[in-house]
Order: C-alpha cells, then sequence, then structure tokens
C-alpha cells in the first residue's frame, strides 16, 4: 500500500532514487558551542573584571590582578586558535569573537591608562582613529555583500605588540626599583604596536579596495559570508591571510 511505504527509500525519508532531496546540508562552521568559542566569550567577560581592578580599585595588588587578566586574556587568544586547528573547531561566530576580544582589551586598556594618566590621550584618540576607519570599511563591505575580512599576520603581530605593552605601562606607573625598566619597555611595545595597528588597518583597507573594485567591475562574485570566494589575478578574496599567518588562521 501506498501509505506503508512512505518516509523510505532515502536517508531521513527521501523517495527511492532522490537521496538528499529533504536533508539540509551541514555547515561545520556554523557552529556555536565549541571550545575556542567558549575561551574566547570566557575572555569577553573578563573586561568589566579588567576594569574594576584598574579604575575601581587602584591600587598596586589591584594592577597585579589586572596584569594578571591581561596575561591570561593574551595567553587564551593564542590558545583558542590552537585548538581551533587542532580540533577542527573553526567557526563564523570564532572569526567575529575572537577580534572583537581584541578590540576590547586594547580599547579598556588605552582607556583605563588614560585615566590613570598613565599614557597620554592623543594615543587613545590615535587607535580609536584607526577602529573607526575600519569600522567604516566593514560597512562598505557589507554593503557588497562581504562579511568582515580575516586578521593579517601584522594585526596580530601589533595586538601582541599592544597586550605587551599595556601590563609594562601598569607596572611602570608605581613606585618601584622596577619601575623606569618597565616604563621604557612599555614604550618601546606601545609605539611599535600602535606603529603595526595602524599598518595591519591599511593593508585591510587596500585588501577590502581590491575586493570592492573587482566587484564592481563585475569580475568577482561575492561568496556567500564565511565562505572564500574567487577572484581574478591582483584580487584578494575573503578570508585570505595577509602576512602568510599560520598561528592566526581561521576561527
Amino acid at each position: 500500500m501506498a501509505g506503508t511505504t512512505a518516509g523510505k527509500g532515502g536517508p531521513d525519508g527521501d523517495e527511492p532514487g532522490e537521496p538528499g532531496k529533504h536533508v539540509a546540508a551541514y555547515d561545520p562552521e556554523a557552529r556555536v558551542v565549541t571550545i575556542p568559542n567558549a575561551l574566547s566569550v570566557a575572555r569577553l567577560l573578563g573586561v568589566p573584571v579588567f576594569l574594576w581592578l584598574v579604575i575601581g580599585v587602584r591600587s598596586q595588588a589591584g594592577d597585579w590582578w589586572a596584569v594578571g587578566l591581561l596575561i591570561a586574556a593574551a595567553a587564551t587568544d593564542w590558545l583558542d586558535g590552537k585548538i581551533a586547528r587542532a580540533l577542527n573547531q573553526q567557526s563564523r561566530l570564532g572569526q567575529a569573537l575572537d577580534p572583537a576580544a581584541d578590540r576590547l582589551y586594547i580599547v579598556s586598556t588605552i582607556v583605563a591608562l588614560a585615566i590613570r594618566a598613565i599614557i597620554p590621550w592623543w594615543l587613545v584618540g590615535l587607535l580609536a582613529a584607526r577602529e573607526l576607519v575600519l569600522a567604516g570599511v566593514l560597512l562598505v563591505l557589507r554593503r557588497h555583500q562581504y562579511g568582515p575580512l580575516q586578521v593579517s599576520f601584522i594585526g596580530k603581530a601589533a595586538t601582541l605588540a599592544l597586550l605587551y605593552a599595556f601590563p609594562l605601562l601598569f607596572l611602570g606607573s608605581h613606585a618601584t626599583s622596577y619601575a623606569e625598566a618597565a616604563k621604557v619597555a612599555g614604550w618601546a611595545f606601545a609605539i611599535w604596536g600602535s606603529a603595526l595597528y595602524w599598518c595591519a588597518g591599511l593593508l585591510y583597507v587596500e585588501q577590502a579596495r581590491r575586493l570592492v573594485r573587482a566587484d564592481s567591475e563585475g569580475h568577482l562574485r561575492p561568496a556567500p559570508r564565511g565562505q572564500p570566494g574567487g577572484g581574478p589575478p591582483g584580487t584578494i578574496p575573503p578570508g585570505t591571510m595577509l602576512g602568510g599567518d599560520r598561528e592566526a588562521g581561521p576561527r
């Protein structure tokens, strides 16, 4: 009878000869619950704690705890990428959470340092201007149906340099024997990190410009968000790593 054979023949109730007709394609990059994503969320939750330690507590002990939190954030920033590749847990959510956590720590730290008069406000403005430029670039990419481009090696190096600079500048603000050495090393990392931060931003702008130009000329069709697209020579598809960084691969 017709009713007795319904739901048989193909996987999940497909008709015979039509395998996969009603089966939705599984997208591994759409995963949300992964170890790397949990580490990124933990880093994000540490931002208000860090601000409370630096601005609320305002003591040498509080600064040491804040420095420890920054070190932990830098360690998990490296670790979540390693775990994502080792366990094949890359995801689009991770690609968004990872740089978001980096930026939040940088923004919160430089604002806290400026409030404490450890760094000048012009440095805050310099780094904030770079973020505004990239925000504009992201709006242009979204208009052309592209998601955020992948972080470059230079961008990762800049983030690490700044994350080294901030704890040293905190320690350099204390009246201790190591304060002068910490301050000199901290400013060295801050200057190099700021320069690399802007270099990475300009590379991001150039990468986006090539994509938009190729798309406008009809040479390149936007790929679905989270998937690399093709293009003619001289264009860089979304998700392509600049600088050949294997440690900062897709999350």
